[in-house]
């Protein structure tokens, strides 16, 4: 059996490893997930004036809410 593990969106580091207060205080200003928080990947993202899309190649798109 395997654990599940969660990255953070904005290092891609594990969430287990280390505190991550500067990462949640980024991403709640102003920039978007850099890395998919399921699968620690690099996604594609791309930056608007209506907000922002972030897409996985493994886990699909998520986007800003606008």
């Amino acid at each position: 059996m395997t654990d599940l593990m969660t990255y953070c969106s904005f290092c891609g580091n594990e969430e287990a490893d280390g505190d991550h207060a500067f990462c949640r205080q980024r991403l709640s200003m102003i920039d978007p997930p850099r890395y998919c928080s399921e699968c620690a990947r690099r996604m594609v993202v791309q930056v608007t004036p209506d907000g922002w899309e972030a897409r996985c190649s493994r886990h699909g798109e998520i986007k800003s809410a606008r």
